[in-house]
């Protein structure tokens, strides 16, 4: 390697880093687009031409992507209130509806375009899935909050939730079909879920323990957090785990302990919106673009196919759960995010050993660059037609 490559490979990150940043907020101020639209366009134009050191795989880069992915979910654990499902059980009921519905539209739609089972099976489990990098993200910029905001948030943590299950599941079935393995399967399905869930709620219960015992100020509690999910995250990959199951489980637990994260405190400050930052353009760099061509129509169709459920049935609830159909259609449309978080689930299952994960990316590829572009876009405007943002443009 000679040392103008080396020092090529060494800048990549950096450049391409702060090209994203100066970008996102140019945009942002100019054009009103969310920020980590532009993130998802940088990282997408550094693929395309293949910038040394950024496209190849870089050991590490998987770590901290799925720790930038883990401070958001257990962000978006933070923010959720079990008491409301039981003050509202129509929402739960609705969450998990949508998911279903979402899971057999799918995989029903998949069924036009020759693939097998256990593709059709995966791509359904990821579809289920809305982006909490995307979602929380846009609405922090925003300050959105309100009946929408509110109901998103959670319904995007059902979504997250049914989606680990039910590809796990699928990975399960997998090793079963493939090996003839029974124990094997149910290590990959069960264990993972079951463990995962145990990891991050006993997390949950020991650290807001830890901050009352030594009385953490605010500022310090949110560094504390922020180990805790690192802790986490390398405990769940030197495990095997979910590092994203157990994150979000951790802000559960955590929020019913009676500590979560403040308004100052969300997004972990300037060290989350650098993960931020890192997370789109990583997760953009990773789509090939010799795949882009592969699978339009499908792509298409799946767009329209995982849309159309989420918003007919937000609508077809929203008396039922006490709002209105103009909410459940803004509700829906505001959960159109899916690239990240659909992304590092395949990409954590391949590392396991899953073997069918590449060739899905690959089969995905259309569906996500639209997602990644286009998703946060949809959010944020559904969010500002919900009138729940608290930002004003200069």
């Amino acid at each position: 390697m000679t040392d103008l490559s080396f020092l090529l490979q060494s800048m990549a990150w950096p450049l391409v880093l702060l090209l994203a940043w100066y970008l996102g907020e140019r945009l942002h101020d100019a054009a009103n687009l969310p920020r980590v639209t532009s993130y998802s366009a940088v990282g997408l134009v550094a693929s395309l031409v293949n910038l040394p050191g950024l496209t190849e795989e870089v050991p590490g880069l998987p770590f901290l992507a799925n720790v930038a992915l883990s401070l958001v979910l257990f962000e978006l654990g933070s923010r959720i209130h079990l008491q409301w499902f039981r003050h509202n059980p129509w929402v739960l009921l609705l969450g998990l509806t949508e998911s279903l519905v979402t899971l057999a539209a799918v995989y029903w739609a998949t069924g036009f375009f020759g693939l097998t089972t256990d593709m059709r099976l995966i791509i359904a489990a990821l579809s289920v899935s809305a982006s909490p990098a995307g979602i929380v993200r846009v609405g922090n910029e925003l300050r959105s909050a309100g009946q929408v905001t509110e109901r998103v948030l959670h319904l995007c943590a059902i979504n997250c939730l049914v989606a680990a299950l039910s590809l796990n599941l699928v990975v399960g079935y997998w090793h079963l079909s493939t090996s003839g393995d029974l124990v094997r399967a149910a290590f990959g399905s069960v264990h993972v879920l079951a463990t995962s869930v145990a990891v991050g709620g006993l997390l949950g219960v020991v650290v807001p323990a830890l901050l009352r015992s030594q009385r953490i100020e605010e500022r310090d509690a949110t560094q504390v957090f922020a180990l805790a999910v690192v802790l986490l995250t390398a405990m769940a990959y030197g495990l095997k785990l979910s590092p994203l199951l157990a994150s979000l489980t951790f802000g559960i637990v955590a929020r019913q302990r009676r500590v979560h994260l403040t308004n100052a405190q969300r997004g972990f400050g300037t060290a989350g919106d650098l993960m931020t930052l890192f997370l789109f353009v990583y997760i953009a760099a990773l789509l090939e673009w010799r795949d882009i061509h592969h699978g339009i129509w499908l792509g298409l169709a799946l767009i329209v196919v995982r849309t159309a459920s989420k918003v007919l049935c937000n609508v077809a609830a929203a008396r039922l759960s006490g709002s209105t159909e103009r909410k459940g259609l803004l509700t829906g449309l505001a959960l159109t995010p899916m690239s990240a978080y659909a992304i590092l689930l395949l990409e954590q299952s391949r590392l396991y050993g899953f073997e069918p994960a590449r060739e899905v990316l690959m089969t995905l590829a259309f569906l996500l660059l639209l997602q990644e572009l286009f998703g946060p876009l949809v959010t944020q405007r559904a969010l500002q037609a919900a009138r729940e943002t608290h930002v004003t443009r200069e």
